[in-house]
């Protein structure tokens, strides 16, 4: 079993691919199949922003591995002005959707009831299949409530500032 502990900066060459889809990226503790059928184990650190693709691992044995998203089936919303695409989106995070941004478009993983709604507030929707890379969230990394025993814990850089604390 291929074995890995961690993130590496991007490499030139590497010898095995992981291919994932959203759901498998955002696992710390996952098993799964390189794409040559060889058999891995992936032990990251938790609290983690999900793997993107193109993002390198190094295995116990020293080697790359490149993670590729996998094609899924994801809606392709646009709509006719850029108030109903902020609409749309609005909707969507408050209901915590993930969604993938772009520009005059969002996407998201294909929903029935999401679509519905989509087209209720005037938007247009199209299946397609393609790779997932949704936006990581106002905080990045994981989600934490207490820093007890955790001393040289951060968190992220935040997004606002609303007031200095003395």
């Amino acid at each position: 079993m291929l074995v890995i502990h961690r993130r590496v900066q991007a490499h030139p060459v590497w010898s095995a691919e992981l291919h994932l889809n959203f759901e498998a990226r955002s696992k710390s503790r996952l098993r799964c199949f390189s794409s040559s059928g060889e058999d891995v184990g992936l032990f990251l650190e938790r609290g983690q922003s999900a793997l993107h693709d193109g993002e390198f691992l190094q295995a116990q044995d020293g080697r790359i591995v490149r993670v590729c998203a996998s094609p899924e089936k994801l809606l392709h919303v646009t709509c006719c002005n850029a108030f109903e695409l902020t609409r749309a989106a609005y909707h969507l995070g408050n209901r915590h959707v993930a969604l993938q941004v772009g520009d005059g478009w969002l996407r998201l993983l294909d929903d029935y009831v999401l679509k519905a709604m989509l087209e209720q507030l005037g938007a247009h929707t199209e299946a397609i299949e393609a790779p997932f890379q949704p936006e990581h969230g106002a905080y990045g990394g994981g989600h934490h409530h207490s820093r007890a025993g955790e001393e040289d814990f951060n968190y992220a850089p935040r997004l606002h500032q609303f007031g200095v604390r003395l």
